[in-house]
């Protein structure tokens, strides 16, 4: 059977199946990735941004029909979807608009010699292996800034987006973009493993799993080329106080069970101080359980299915032995009837150590509420977590919140806002939610040459 394949998860109907490239087509992708490269890399700056101004302008007219791949493939609701393709086109928008002056040389005025010029060269092909909850955002993310720099990219997507991934890469043929610069492969993991050993290959990004970050590091140091990983979240959305709980409420209910909960940025626990806690959470429970599922190819539809049966079975087993331990369950909490992967929005109280959803990332619609005393007891709480990409805090005192926000350990952090994704911010985190950063001038400082050349007249 194929490993890359449709499956539709509102219905569990597989739709199309791949193949997977034999050893001849890995050696023929590193080969040409290579070959491209060293083309690639003498094309103009303005030429590169060109191209991907055009592949910006082909996302918003394709906008439809990406959409609703991505709704069939992972389950995206299709108005959630049109979201994420706008999003991708303004990160190629963005590029193309910035790239060439994030590319100018650094004099340095440094004395010893005539001059000394810090350029910003490409450094190779690179791999990237990225996931299917957001397919387009998350390789746009990765691809618009190394095409920018005159990188070569070999894309190995998830095996349950095979049809989004060759939009992509058609896209970008349209584009103007050479074949070579931008390769998509069905690949297996041992194989994406031997590409990275490759000494055509120079570097890799991953967005996906702790368990898969840690084996592509593993591979990636053992063979000393230059790793970014997005990993894992547990993300915070602490409450210090409010003056509008329905609209924190809806805030949060928004942010939590957006894209099915599935996101690494999305806020999975919820800390709120004593006196707001017992009305955040009766208004955050109604709010969970006045949202419906439906099908994600309706354009009606908020909440959609999990990407896949066993992605349901996990995180039903993660709600199971929380409330086995002694967690109380105030909405959801089960599958929902009928066909497909769908899991109720979901919300947990009285959770404890010693259950796997204190710890653990809980990758869909459930979100777990802890009651904190003082804003000292919600930073310390916030940053018991392993994890560390994102959080938010809310409250009508600015410099308190703000201060509050600088105490948490973590990449990204918000004030009366959450989760904000825009081309010209650093996305990333610290501890084990990854190393390195995407978007903006940052997203452009991670795989590139920045080569100094010194010159003396004699």
């Amino acid at each position: 059977m194929a490993k890359y394949k449709t499956v539709n998860p509102a219905t569990g109907e597989t739709v199309r199946e791949f193949t997977t490239l034999d050893e001849a087509g890995v050696e023929s992708a590193l080969a040409r990735a290579h070959s491209g490269y060293l083309e690639w890399r003498t094309v103009p700056a303005e030429e590169r941004a060109h191209i991907l101004g055009r592949t910006a302008d082909l996302y918003a007219e394709r906008e439809d029909e990406l959409a609703r791949m991505i709704a069939l493939e992972m389950g995206k609701p299709v108005r959630e979807a049109k979201g994420e393709v706008k999003l991708s086109s303004a990160i190629y928008r963005y590029y193309a608009d910035n790239g060439p002056g994030l590319l100018e040389a650094e004099r340095l005025d440094v004395p010893g010699a005539d001059e000394s010029v810090v350029y910003r060269r490409p450094i190779g092909a690179l791999v990237g292996v990225m996931p299917w909850n957001y397919p387009y955002y998350q390789v746009a993310r990765f691809a618009a800034p190394n095409l920018m720099l005159g990188n070569t990219v070999l894309l190995k997507h998830a095996p349950n987006c095979p049809q989004s991934a060759l939009l992509m890469e058609e896209i970008f043929r349209q584009a103007g973009l050479p074949e070579d610069a931008y390769l998509n492969v069905f690949a297996t993991n041992e194989q994406i493993a031997d590409m990275i050993a490759d000494p055509r290959v120079q570097g890799v990004s991953l967005t996906g799993s702790e368990r898969a970050g840690t084996s592509v590091a593993e591979t990636a140091g053992r063979n000393l080329k230059k790793v970014v990983l997005e990993l894992g979240g547990s993300d915070v959305f602490v409450v210090l106080d409010t003056d509008d709980m329905d609209a924190t409420v809806k805030t949060a209910t928004r942010a939590r069970l957006s894209n099915a909960g599935q996101a690494c940025n999305s806020p999975k626990r919820f800390i709120v101080t004593e006196p707001n806690y017992d009305e955040f959470v009766s208004k955050l429970a109604e709010s969970f359980k006045a949202t419906p599922t439906g099908d994600p190819l309706d354009a009606k539809t908020v909440l959609g299915p999990l990407s896949s049966q066993s992605a349901a079975d996990s995180l039903i087993e993660q709600i199971e032995d929380a409330v086995a331990k002694g967690a109380t369950l105030l909405a959801g909490g089960k599958k929902v009837d009928g066909p497909g992967s769908y899991v109720e929005p979901t919300l947990l109280v009285d959770v404890t150590p010693e259950m796997r959803a204190y710890s653990e990332e809980l990758f869909g619609p459930v979100g777990v509420v802890y009651k904190v005393a003082t804003a000292d007891e919600a930073v310390e709480l916030a940053n018991s977590s392993s994890y560390g990409l994102s959080g938010s805090v809310w409250s009508t005192d600015l410099d308190g919140a703000r201060e509050v926000a600088d105490r948490l350990d973590v990449g990204m952090a918000f004030v009366n806002e959450h989760g904000t994704t825009l081309p010209g911010l650093p996305f990333g985190g610290v501890k084990r939610s990854g190393v390195g950063r995407e978007l903006g001038p940052w997203g452009m400082d991670e795989f590139v040459n920045k080569k100094l050349v010194r010159v003396s007249k004699k």
